[in-house]
């Protein structure tokens, strides 16, 4: 099913418990070390037709661990998205970190706009700001409330807008960390062909975490050598010509997975419906007998 989550999915660690409860049940056999043990098969047969010994159902003694195990789904809060639901953003500014190393060009420098473009759609009317960098990071744009500013220059970016060529990613993020600083539930977002990802860089990108900067990547080209340098850094990762995975989560996923209330709102939670079947093998129980 399409969007299907658990909300509460640690619930699920109750059911090999019971798993393993019921098969020693159903080893144990019905009436195990009981009257069955110690009567013959006539004078069961006759205490049973008296009403005094319950029928060797070998399903009954399972009926209460059944219902157990449909409220330990319920607890696991199985839910699917709401059709009314509220769109969620983070409050804090995003930042776009663009590489243009010499490897960004053509198609790459287009899927880099596009993505660019994408991720300033996603933002939702948070604060969006741009970071070009080579071997050098450039703060072109604070972040504004205007996304139109940005727009232009994403659609003007080119071969040779940066002044010298090379690509070191290490000095975006310590820009980015400096821009950020003073900025609570901040996202950035790298979009890169994989270049010049180092020793360095996986230490910035860790001293971001730390600040509590969410870093997301968006790798450039065809080849996954790229992509794995950038998923080497231990974030988030999609491709730039298929950013949704990235988008998702800065459209509001990681506000909510932060706030359960928020989830409450998005999701239709059924875990009191898979809950509430627990009252059928519980009602077997209890059935009249002849």
């Amino acid at each position: 099913m399409s969007g299907f989550v658990l909300l509460r999915p640690w619930w699920l660690a109750a059911l090999p418990l019971l798993a393993a409860l019921a098969f020693w049940l159903w080893r144990r056999g019905p009436m195990a070390g009981g009257w069955g043990q110690v009567m013959t098969p006539a004078m069961l047969a006759a205490m049973r037709a008296l009403g005094h010994l319950r029928r060797d159902d070998a399903g009954a003694s399972l009926m209460p661990v059944v219902a157990a195990a449909l409220v330990g789904l319920g607890l696991a809060g199985p839910a699917i998205p709401r059709a009314d639901a509220p769109q969620f953003a983070g409050s804090g500014a995003v930042l776009v970190a663009i590489g243009l190393s010499p490897g960004v060009a053509g198609a790459a420098l287009a899927d880099a706009q596009a993505a660019a473009a994408s991720v300033m759609a996603a933002a939702a009317g948070r604060p969006v700001g741009l970071i070009l960098y080579s071997d050098e990071a450039y703060d072109v744009a604070a972040p504004t409330g205007d996304p139109a500013v940005l727009e232009s220059l994403i659609a003007v970016l080119g071969p040779d807008t940066m002044p010298s060529s090379g690509a070191r990613p290490a000095a975006a993020l310590r820009l980015a960390r400096r821009m950020l600083e003073r900025t609570p539930d901040a996202d950035l977002v790298l979009i890169s062909d994989g270049s010049g990802i180092d020793a360095a860089t996986r230490t910035e990108a860790a001293g971001l975490g730390r600040g509590g900067i969410r870093l997301f990547t968006l790798a450039l080209g065809a080849g996954s050598d790229g992509r794995a340098s950038l998923e080497a850094l231990g974030v988030a990762s999609a491709p730039a010509r298929a950013p949704l995975p990235v988008i998702d989560r800065l459209s509001g996923s990681v506000a909510l997975a932060r706030d359960g209330r928020a989830a409450g709102l998005t999701f239709e939670d059924l875990g009191p419906l898979v809950a509430a079947l627990a009252l059928v093998p519980f009602l077997a129980l209890f059935r009249r007998r002849a």
